[in-house]
């Protein structure tokens, strides 16, 4: 049961500050969603520094892990939100939106959760 809150209140906090970045950073006049891009990214460079630490060190204990990776990166990154907005640009006929959002996301967020890892050798 302690798991499942930690789970719980870390995915609400990632939430919580995923809603808030998207506020303020998503363009409504381009219908570009920055905000949700930087949350993807950001999250992909956390849980890279978060798993490579525990992985390495293993100073993380099993709840910490749940509670930072699994609950907040997994909350303050979001694959619904992202193939919504990739809907939004191929229903506008935007495929150079698409294109653009979709291999940056990927492309970075792949090279984040690397960044991440490589990273956690320095902890």
């Amino acid at each position: 049961m302690k798991q499942l809150a930690l789970v719980f209140i870390g995915g609400g906090l990632g939430s919580t500050l995923r809603y808030g970045l998207a506020k303020y950073l998503n363009s409504y006049e381009t219908g570009i969603p920055y905000g949700t891009l930087a949350a993807n990214i950001l999250g992909s460079l956390l849980i890279g520094i978060i798993l490579g630490v525990a992985l390495k060190n293993e100073t993380l204990s099993q709840n910490t892990v749940l509670f930072l990776a699994t609950g907040f990166c997994g909350g303050f990154t979001t694959f619904s939100t992202f193939a919504y907005e990739n809907h939004l640009f191929l229903k506008a006929g935007d495929f150079i939106s698409f294109a653009l959002y979709t291999m940056a996301s990927f492309v970075v967020g792949f090279a984040m959760v690397f960044l991440g890892m490589w990273v956690a050798k320095f902890f």
